[in-house]
């Protein structure tokens, strides 16, 4: 993860200060993430036919060896943005595979009671990891080069492949009795049947949209109400990541409340409260308050949201699942961005803020007074079902 993180914003920069384009850097974001929104359903499959292990393996190393060969060309003097943007496309498509079975791998390691806290280890790592990264990945493209970098993640991906080696991961599903395409329609199925599931994932994806793209405009807001100086969207960033970081360790200690969909609705509920708060903040050091305070609550909506689809979908159908919720989170912001990007040159942020934090508080509202919803909550206080054993749910 860090090694991915260096390389994510070291191309970034490097983009930017070599073209100064705003069309070379909307290229990036779309060959940076549309290949895994694609693939993660496919890569979903793979992790419930094939061995997780060894196919995280294989994406992982088809990373490192695609930014090594990246590294070479630009050692050599060759550094055409094609060769960039099909770097980018590779190593997107590699975490469409990926993802979905580390989400499924994780259930098989670890003992059912303690998965809500390893979730929030999980979610700490990527929080200190959002900390550390960019300071480290400026301090070496500015001391070396971008090329460097690059390095540094391959020796990263060799030292996570060399750990996963060591770890026996049986296969879940060791027969295969159907064709590829039979198993994706399952998956499919499965996703969109499954009352829970399904009530999950499109809570999911909304809340997502409605504070993952307008919280992309908080460093508008402060460039337009505060000030432009840098230190003050480093203090916005900073604020966000410390944040997630002291929510993920405060999960991980805590574990939570016991019924882990109440969680999920508690954070959503404090997602569009403090969405609103930002938007009425006059002041500099109050909004950077609330921005920490967004960030706490980011582990108590995702680690439990993972953690009941880790303990309520059969291990058979883990890695379909998860390649659906890699779907959201890879579309999400992009189509929010669609909607709020262009407002924000005609509207206020500050009103777009107020809104889409009060049209998250209707949809929590709503999603909890509907029947999919009060059967979510009733069966979030209960022990989930043991894993493999399918569980009944009304379509």
């Amino acid at each position: 993860m860090f090694g991915s993180m260096l390389v994510q914003y070291a191309i970034m920069w490097h983009l930017t200060l070599e073209t100064k384009s705003g069309l070379v850097l909307m290229a990036s974001v779309v060959f940076g993430m549309l290949p895994q929104a694609i693939v993660s359903i496919f890569g979903g499959v793979w992790a419930d036919r094939l061995n997780r292990k060894w196919l995280i393996i294989a994406a992982d190393g088809s990373i490192a060896v695609t930014t090594l060969a990246l590294a070479l060309f630009m050692m050599s003097g060759y550094s055409e943005l094609w060769l960039i943007y099909l770097t980018l496309a590779i190593r997107s498509t590699g975490a469409g595979i990926q993802q979905p079975a580390v989400m499924a791998l994780i259930p098989q390691l670890v003992p059912g009671e303690q998965l809500l806290r390893v979730n929030g280890i999980f979610q700490s790592i990527q929080s200190a990891m959002m900390l550390i990264a960019p300071a480290a990945a400026a301090g070496i493209y500015a001391a070396f080069s971008i090329v460097a970098i690059f390095w540094v993640d391959v020796v990263t991906a060799v030292i996570g492949i060399g750990f996963l080696l060591l770890i026996a991961v049986p296969t879940v599903r060791a027969v295969v009795d159907s064709g590829y395409f039979a198993d994706l329609a399952k998956g499919v199925r499965y996703t969109f049947t499954h009352g829970f599931v399904r009530w999950l994932l499109v809570l999911f994806a909304i809340v997502f949209v409605l504070t993952v793209a307008p919280s992309m405009l908080t460093p508008l807001m402060v460039v337009r109400s505060f000030g432009e100086e840098v230190w003050l969207l480093t203090a916005n960033e900073l604020a966000f990541s410390i944040g997630m970081l002291g929510g993920g360790l405060l999960v991980a200690v805590w574990g939570g409340l016991k019924n882990k969909v109440i969680t999920v609705l508690a954070a959503s509920v404090l997602f569009g409260v403090l969405t609103v708060a930002l938007g009425l903040s006059t002041n500099m050091w109050v909004f950077f308050a609330f921005m920490l305070l967004v960030g706490v609550a980011v582990p108590f909506f995702s680690t439990p949201s993972t953690t009941l689809l880790q303990e309520r979908v059969e291990p058979e159908f883990q890695g379909r699942v998860f390649g659906f919720v890699g779907v959201v989170m890879a579309t999400a912001m992009p189509v929010g961005m669609l909607v709020f990007g262009p407002l924000a040159d005609v509207i206020r942020v500050e009103w777009l803020l107020v809104a889409a934090g009060l049209l998250t508080l209707v949809v929590v509202a709503v999603a909890a007074a509907v029947p999919g919803g009060r059967r979510a909550i009733a069966q979030g206080a209960d022990a989930p079902p043991a894993a493999g054993i399918a569980e009944p749910e009304p379509a």
